[in-house]
């Protein structure tokens, strides 16, 4: 529970009030059609008919609704024409407009991942962009109004890579984001080694593959993303490949350096991308496969707490034998779990799942516009901003190409809060200099692969039950955020926790812990017994240690040696007299 002056004076200003947070529960809203495509009103026309291989949701101008930007480039499995990467720019009310030339000078590519994140700490949003074919992945620089320079050559190792999916995650807990490349051979298809790229804290990146990530081929390598699977903060990593069970599962040490233990986990074969959420509430991370189990089903890996896992996908149902390429966890039901979607090759339109907040999935027909396309990739969000969650489909291989948007319509609005899942117990410490790292995992009722959409997470402090400040907490990867507390020289007992605000403006408030921090004497000479005063009691302090062995463990012997020459004697205590009176 979090302590009651520090809760009070810190929400009542804007004290939020949800039906959930409240305890009520929410009726189920009526059946039929609720997520409606509206591409042709919505999306530029006439439809560009790229060939996308993925998706992106982020707010890349700072305006306070989401844009989309689609990586393009074909072929299959040859290579095709290159193609324009898309950034759609929302207006705020879900209809977009093509501003891919103006805001990112036209890039094009066989561009097969693309992902968001501040790679240089100025608050924007950058965009990472992964390549096939041997080519270059490239790294483009948002200015803060949402316009792009591409600063590739200057700030990445300039490695030719044949990659499906690039990831963000601050694997060493250092406060900045590094980067995971998955990496095939002549294409995504060959086998190769897979790539860690570390930033310096200012946007530029060195390959540290060899010294962190554990070294051997993957053969086909299609997704890659952070997640923590045990709990300690740190960010583990899940890749899929579409080789037999040769997906792969590495756990980070906490210093950024990973160990393969894809062998605790349940074989799958064919996968196309792997998906993070908690789907039982139990606070863990489970996985879900799309086409990674035996026939093509999608494999359900229940997590055991631990980071090992057990093989759930007899809890989907139907669990069918369709070609699906990628899959998203959302409410759109707003009762409180993750239900699923799943994109789709043809065969059957996008499929959505309840789940009953136990983790048994049960598709729902007739929820969602019935279209038969190749959908390679699927995204949720807010995007006409009215409070629920819509859906964006990428369109390749085959078809026509045209990416769609889905609207919806008759769903319930998202009232439930932000979950802070879990949050550092830090030490009592005498480092007064500070700042003292504060991380946590913070979920909401959807998934990307930059966890949710939010509007502020902030750690707040307190000081000895003096004011509450804030301090914003950075996006880590997966579903960890990481915020730091200054120093305090003065030292106190500090009360700390963490609220999260998600797009709908609901605001969830995790518990508060405390800890102490030891005063930091400064330069106050001649203060032998570090009470924040020179005066007659620091001579008393000397004088009864005449003699005493300096260098030897002893704190008391090594303060009352007040001139530094290793000796505790008379001039210790004429050095203290020489500065009677109060510390600065």
């Amino acid at each position: 529970m979090i302590g009651c002056s520090l809760l009070l004076s810190r929400v009542f200003p804007y004290l939020v009030v949800t039906v959930a947070s409240l305890g009520i529960g929410v009726t189920a809203f009526g059946g039929g059609l609720q997520f409606e495509e509206q591409s042709a009103s919505r999306f530029p026309q006439p439809d560009p008919d790229d060939y996308t291989n993925q998706l992106s949701i982020a707010d890349v101008d700072g305006d306070g609704d989401l844009d989309i930007v689609f990586a393009n480039g074909g072929n299959f499995s040859s290579q095709g024409t290159p193609e324009r990467v898309r950034l759609y720019i929302n207006d705020g009310t879900g209809v977009f407009t093509d501003e891919s030339t103006t805001r990112l000078g036209g890039i094009g590519g066989n561009f097969r991942g693309v992902e968001f994140g501040d790679v240089d700490g100025d608050g924007d949003l950058d965009m990472v962009l992964a390549n096939d074919f041997q080519q270059l992945p490239a790294l483009l620089i948002n200015d803060g109004a949402g316009f792009f320079t591409n600063e590739s050559a200057d700030r990445l190792p300039g490695i030719e890579l044949s990659s499906t999916r690039v990831a963000f995650g601050d694997i060493d807990n250092d406060g900045d984001l590094d980067l995971y490349f998955t990496k095939g051979g002549s294409n995504r298809f060959g086998c190769g080694q897979n790539q860690i790229y570390v930033n310096d804290g200012a946007g530029f990146f060195t390959d540290e593959t060899e010294s962190r990530h554990p070294l051997g081929n993957v053969c086909e390598p299609m997704d890659a993303i952070f997640g923590d699977i045990d709990g300690d903060l740190d960010l583990d990593i899940r890749t899929a490949s579409t080789s037999n069970n040769a997906s792969k599962l590495y756990r980070n040490d906490g210093t950024g350096v990973f160990t393969d233990i894809s062998s605790g986990v349940p074989s799958d074969s064919d996968c196309y991308s792997y998906d993070f959420g908690d789907v039982d509430g139990d606070g863990d991370l489970d996985l879900l496969g799309a086409n990674a189990g035996p026939s093509l089903h999608e494999l359900l890996l229940l997590n055991n707490g631990d980071g090992t896992y057990t093989d759930g996908s007899s809890q989907i149902s139907p669990n069918l034998t369709i070609d699906d390429n990628d899959s998203k966890f959302f409410d759109y039901d707003n009762d409180g779990d993750l239900d699923l979607i799943i994109a789709r090759l043809f065969s059957t339109s996008e499929a959505v799942y309840n789940n009953d907040g136990h983790g048994n999935f049960t598709q729902v027909s007739g929820i969602i516009t019935s279209i038969s396309d190749a959908t390679l990739d699927i995204g949720v969000g807010d995007l006409d901003g009215d409070g629920d969650l819509d859906i964006v489909t990428a369109q390749g291989e085959s078809g026509n190409f045209d990416n769609r948007i889905y609207i919806n319509t008759t769903g319930p609005a998202d009232t439930i809060a932000p979950t802070i899942v879990r949050m550092e117990q830090l030490p009592d410490t005498d480092d007064a200099a500070g700042p003292y790292v504060v991380r946590a995992a913070v979920a909401d009722q959807m998934t990307s692969d930059r966890n949710f959409f939010d509007k502020g997470i902030i750690l707040s402090y307190s000081v000895d039950a003096g004011p509450v400040e804030d301090v914003p907490m950075r996006w880590s990867g997966g579903q960890v955020y990481r915020g730091e507390i200054p120093g305090q020289p003065g030292g106190g007992t500090i009360e700390y926790f963490v609220m999260a605000t998600d797009f709908a403006d609901n605001t969830g408030i995790g518990e508060s812990k405390s800890f102490t921090v030891t005063a930091d004497p400064g330069d106050c000479e001649g203060d032998a017994n570090g009470d924040g005063v020179v005066d007659p009691l620091d001579s008393g302090f000397v004088l009864a240690r005449f003699g005493c062995p300096v260098g030897t463990g002893d704190p008391s012997c090594d303060a009352a040696d007040q001139n530094g020459d290793g000796l505790v004697d008379p001039l210790d205590s004429g050095f203290v007299l020489a500065r009677f009176g109060p510390c600065d």
